[in-house]
């Protein structure tokens, strides 16, 4: 067979995320004082930035009116040319290094006694630390980094594998997701990351190397409900073993942990300064950002003073400035983009606003996106670790998204909603008869008209860390 050359002209698309683009990203995940770190950071690497006495809009914080000299007029007509949002997207940026973890130094003499102190590991740097240790691509980070972001506290995942995909990207698959969790539930602690406590176990046997035991793994996948509740014959009967064996199988599991990331929670009060401020005024709800701490940028008159230059030293110049520029303009409709998507969950939510939880409604993040004319990831991203102080406590921005629950009249009531009136009617019980899941739902049913299941119950009550009847009883 001959060997031959060949032209062929090709045309294809591809998504790229230029580092100005990463940054603008990350900005909108930040918490509040992740996002003070990054700016306080910035300032100290570019001598182009600097901190402006007031508020000033993009537009003022890269402009000033005074005479410039020759280089700086120089530097003018180069931002000029690309002056648009879009056009900002290059190949100079600082989002490594505002994102990298800042280097620690060894106390010297004189360091202050707190800076001494070393703070207690939370589970997402632990995971995350390990994620950055492992033999993986790029991409696969990427996705790791948005699964730990979706572990709750008790070491559970919170999110979908189909909600996790749509947030890495739109060339993502559930099936790289599933193969990075997956992963991830091998890390310390063993069985974190898992949706169901079944699963949590089963990761635990599988790394301890019982899994080979098809009993164990049996009833730990169908049979937890019938150890918790000592149904013990059946299980013998079923697995023709006598209650010695069935004994030493639950001392085995008991030896598991069922909640992996209990180790990292902390019983002190975590403090928050909420993002949000929502009141009420004459009638309407205000929403004012809360921008204390974080300074106003503006574009240094260092380079009034600088001589004209040439070669590695202009570029040098030229990225720091747009560099400046680009981080200015991402900070702003940061806070636009804050401001828009509280508007909107204060017009979907204005129930919760005015009575509280149990007037909260059923909303979804798509919600939120259709009506701000923005993608689903860009709302998710901008909720994440943001709180709003409202006339009924400080709340985190996702509280606000729940599921629906029917009714008989074919309307629907948010999970949250539901998950505050079960939690009033197991604190207003009779502490020597507890209401059981089933009559709680058949109390929600009689009185609210709403079709919940004994196992939604169950599942709601678990959520908010509530013992089941027979562990409620026996705590009086």
């Amino acid at each position: 067979m001959a060997l031959e050359l060949r032209q062929q002209l090709k045309l294809s698309q591809q998504l790229v995320m230029t580092p100005q683009l990463q940054q603008a990203i990350k900005l909108l995940q930040l918490s509040r004082l992740e996002l003070m770190e990054t700016v306080q950071q910035e300032l100290l690497e570019n001598p182009f930035l600097e901190e402006a006495s007031e508020a000033l809009t993009p537009a003022d914080a890269t402009e000033k009116p005074e005479l410039r000299s020759e280089t700086a007029e120089a530097y003018d007509k180069e931002l000029a040319s690309n002056a648009d949002w879009e056009d900002y997207l290059g190949d100079f940026s600082s989002t490594t290094r505002q994102v990298a973890s800042r280097e620690t130094e060894i106390p010297e003499e004189g360091t202050s006694f707190e800076a001494r102190l070393s703070s207690r590991p939370s589970l997402d740097g632990h995971l995350s630390w390990q994620l950055t240790l492992s033999n993986i691509t790029e991409r696969q980070h990427t996705i790791g980094e948005i699964i730990i972001g979706n572990i709750g506290s008790n070491g559970y995942l919170h999110a979908s594998l189909q909600e996790m995909a749509e947030m890495a990207g739109p060339d993502v698959e559930t099936a790289e997701v599933e193969e990075m969790l997956r992963r991830i539930q091998r890390f310390d602690p063993v069985g974190v990351a898992a949706r169901t406590p079944q699963e949590c176990l089963l990761v635990q046997i599988e790394v301890l190397g019982y899994d080979r035991d098809p009993v164990l793994v049996e009833i730990v996948r169908d049979h937890l409900e019938d150890l918790e509740k000592r149904r013990y014959k059946p299980l013998c009967r079923k697995f023709r073993i006598n209650m010695d064996d069935l004994r030493e199988y639950l001392e085995l599991i008991q030896t598991l942990d069922p909640m992996p990331g209990a180790s990292f929670g902390s019983s002190e009060p975590q403090y928050v300064a909420p993002d949000v401020f929502v009141h009420k005024y004459d009638g309407e709800f205000v929403i004012i950002l809360n921008e204390e701490g974080l300074p106003s940028l503006q574009l240094s008159d260092i380079v009034d003073t600088l001589p004209v230059v040439t070669g590695s030293d202009k570029d040098y110049f030229q990225e720091k400035m747009r560099s400046a520029s680009w981080l200015i303009k991402s900070l702003h409709q940061r806070q636009r983009t804050l401001y828009k998507v509280m508007e909107s969950i204060v017009k979907y939510q204005r129930g919760f606003f005015e009575e509280g939880v149990t007037a909260l409604k059923p909303l979804i993040l798509k919600d939120i996106a259709d009506d701000i004319g923005m993608h689903e990831s860009t709302v998710s991203r901008i909720t994440t670790s943001k709180y709003v102080a409202t006339p009924h406590g400080i709340f985190e921005l996702k509280f606000f998204f729940n599921s629906a629950i029917g009714m008989d009249d074919g309307s629907s009531v948010g999970s949250e909603s539901v998950k505050a009136l079960i939690k009033q009617l197991i604190g207003d019980e009779n502490p020597k008869r507890p209401l059981s899941d089933e009559r709680i739902g058949e109390i929600l049913k009689e009185k609210l008209q709403l079709n919940i299941a004994r196992r939604t119950v169950a599942k709601y009550r678990t959520a908010m860390d509530i013992p089941s009847s027979s562990k409620r009883k026996s705590a009086f």
